[in-house]
């Protein structure tokens, strides 16, 4: 047994090879590995549910009546849980959605020097091999909010899933946000 950084690891070797190598068995790898999917509608702190509109290439939070939330065209998110060898940085997440009979997946691209979340046809992979602009960190809103969350852009530490007023529209953005700061528009329920 060895001990690194409060954690103790065991190794085992599994065998000695002809070449002198030692080969180990259960060694975690770095790729993600989804290991379950959530079926749930995103809120926002106004209680607003996101709708996504691939048509118009638009997120937005909006009041949806029981019978639009019924049909859900656009609002009934798959949240994809990912195993980490990296918990502290939170529970890895990529979303898709359904919209008529077409599924698309979130992301984050980089269009004029501004980050934009973005919805893609297509599905979200089983595993991740590295960094993802689909991997998000989902963690507790605050500490004393457990069940409201914020999500964290793996590949910009510090940015965020929020929504921005657009004329009438509460649109999905990522935003920047200081370590101390606390801010509502990220606020998401599941």
């Amino acid at each position: 047994r060895v001990k690194m950084s409060a954690e103790e690891i065991l190794v085992c070797a599994v065998e000695l090879g002809k070449d002198f190598c030692l080969y180990f068995d259960e060694l975690e790898c770095d790729a993600l590995c989804k290991e379950k999917t959530l079926h749930r509608v995103l809120r926002n702190v106004n209680s607003q549910l996101l709708v996504v509109r691939p048509d118009l290439n638009v997120a937005a939070f909006e009041d949806v009546t029981d019978q639009e939330m019924q049909s859900g065209k656009g609002m009934h998110f798959s949240i994809h849980c990912y195993k980490t060898t990296t918990p502290l940085a939170g529970m890895p997440v990529a979303f898709s959605v359904q919209v008529e009979d077409k599924s698309y997946y979130m992301c984050c691209e980089r269009e004029c020097g501004e980050m934009i979340v973005r919805f893609k046809e297509g599905k979200v992979p089983k595993e991740i091999p590295g960094e993802s602009n689909i991997i998000f960190f989902k963690k507790t809103f605050t500490s004393c909010c457990s069940k409201a969350f914020k999500f964290e852009y793996s590949m910009e530490r510090g940015m965020f899933l929020a929504f921005e007023e657009e004329g009438c529209l509460r649109k999905l953005i990522l935003k920047k946000l200081s370590k101390d700061e606390v801010d509502e528009t990220m606020k998401m329920s599941l």
